[in-house]
């Protein structure tokens, strides 16, 4: 493609002018200023995945949206595509997002921060889905079924089997995450605990893991990561917590009570512990204010249980003493074992039922921990 090629300003749009730009291409491109592929067949698979045709630079696009060059720089950044100078290489669907994105800031629907905000979350989590996707699904399909073909012969048809499918499942999942994220944030109890919430947060870690990376291929590696993740995500899911990231060895979940993080973290334990392919487990949890940000949790309350989860034994759980007196409180734990048996012997002389506790709580003794001080921690055992 030449100078001339790209500052013609074909597509609707005026010529280009010297002007930062940006063009949607995977953010882990080394080289920024490339332009996109001249490959056919990788054309024909964009053409087909973009329901459209190149037409712009991206200068014209976003002259064409009615937005600024410095705009359309910053949201097409945000969604981590990378930068390619003034190759004409964008579609209607690049301008119509500028156009969407631009037009909730027109309207005071959001403010810029906050539309970048939204273009970068959205980038960055579609981003790993698409790898995972290509890296992990397509590529397996796509072994050539036959002696004599190329994988490329098949992945075009393939790639125009799956896509509307795969989009249909994709805006489903996320319209039903959206409600269930909705739900919770309306519940809360006033405008400051939508964004700095009280939860419960835990780490759960595979012990040994640095030892293991030396010993197992590579192969064997990522199945044991996968099967930990895939296994972690499930049981987070099913007993009504969130998982907020997998970090290889371990994985950081959320809940909006002690009881529900209580029973995941057990159920991890139980699981992992009943597959011999898999290293011993440790879990931390701590229980307090936790700010929330593009879907991760920072904050103090995040930091205790990393650093419970790093002085926990294996096969074991660790909480911190807010974690054990929201469990006390709810009627989950009792305060003591002495109080669970005086309250059992009472029950039994008047002839009633004694309380039924879900978990127990043992006291640990006081430590120091790294940056918050000491800290008295409880492990944490499935009652009876």
């Amino acid at each position: 493609m030449t100078v001339d090629d790209t500052q013609s300003g074909e597509g609707g749009g005026p010529p280009s002018e010297p002007a930062p730009s940006a063009y949607p291409t995977p953010h882990h491109v080394v080289d920024h200023t490339a332009e996109p592929t001249a490959d056919p067949l990788a054309i024909r698979l964009e053409q087909l995945i973009l329901g459209a045709d190149r037409r712009y630079t991206p200068f014209q696009a976003a002259r064409t949206a009615g937005v600024s060059m410095e705009l359309a720089s910053r949201f097409w950044r945000a969604m981590g595509f990378a930068d390619i100078g003034q190759a004409k290489a964008l579609t209607e669907a690049d301008v119509l997002a500028l156009r969407r994105l631009a037009g909730l800031v027109e309207a005071g629907l959001l403010s810029e921060p906050m539309a970048v905000q939204v273009a970068r979350s959205t980038g960055q989590t579609t981003a790993r889905l698409a790898e995972w996707q290509i890296d992990s699904f397509l590529e397996g399909l796509t072994e050539p079924p036959e002696p004599g073909m190329t994988r490329t012969e098949v992945t075009y048809p393939l790639v125009e089997l799956l896509l509307p499918e795969l989009e249909e499942f994709l805006v489903y999942v996320w319209r039903r995450q959206l409600a269930a994220a909705t739900g919770r944030v309306v519940q809360a109890a006033d405008d400051e605990e939508m964004v700095d919430r009280r939860l419960a947060v835990g780490f759960a870690d595979l012990v040994g893991f640095t030892r293991l990376t030396r010993r197992l291929e590579e192969e064997e590696l990522g199945e044991l990561v996968e099967a930990f993740e895939t296994t972690s995500a499930d049981l987070v899911a099913a007993h009504g917590g969130r998982l907020i990231k997998t970090l290889g060895d371990e994985v950081l979940f959320a809940a909006d009570d002690a009881g529900t993080a209580a029973e995941i973290s057990l159920r991890l334990i139980e699981t992992m512990g009943h597959d011999e392919t898999m290293p011993a487990l440790r879990v931390g949890i701590a229980f307090g204010t936790v700010t929330t940000r593009m879907g991760d949790v920072f904050g103090t309350t995040v930091n205790l249980a990393s650093r419970l989860t790093s002085i926990a034994p294996k096969d074991s759980v660790l909480v911190d003493g807010a974690f054990a007196e929201e469990l006390a409180r709810t009627g989950d734990a009792p305060v003591s074992e002495t109080q669970a048996a005086e309250e059992a012997a009472k029950a039994e002389k008047e002839g009633e039922e004694p309380p039924k506790y879900r978990f127990a709580l043992q006291p640990m003794w006081q430590r120091p921990v790294r940056g918050l001080g000491v800290v008295e921690p409880w492990m944490l055992h499935r009652r009876g």
